[in-house]
């Protein structure tokens, strides 16, 4: 079976994650402008830190499954589940190709 698709949707996942964190990245540490005067402004730039910060950590996980996923094509088990050594399903890795596990361990 040809895994070329699966390694290409990972990759351009990866970019696009990658992407994501540097505008993350200048989001949270490389702000100009000062913290704002109003009380209820503040608590705005908190709240829309702590979903940038949460979309950051969200990005980093998703990489490491990426990178694990990449690693498995390469080792020739990514159709395995990693729980029970049966095969994970074509349509399970279309809509995640990142899975590592089948439905059935993932649940």
């Amino acid at each position: 079976m040809k895994l070329d698709k699966f390694k290409s949707e990972l990759l351009a996942r990866r970019v696009e994650l990658q992407a994501r964190l540097e505008r993350t990245h200048k989001h949270i540490f490389q702000k100009s402008e000062p913290v704002s005067a109003n009380f209820h402004e503040q608590v705005t730039q908190t709240e829309n830190d702590q979903l940038v910060i949460t979309l950051e950590a969200d990005a980093k996980e998703e990489i490491a499954m990426i990178n694990k996923a990449l690693q498995r094509i390469e080792g020739g088990d990514y159709l395995e589940c990693s729980a029970c050594g049966k095969e994970i399903g074509l349509q399970r890795l279309q809509a995640i190709p990142y899975a590592d596990r089948c439905v059935r361990c993932a649940v």
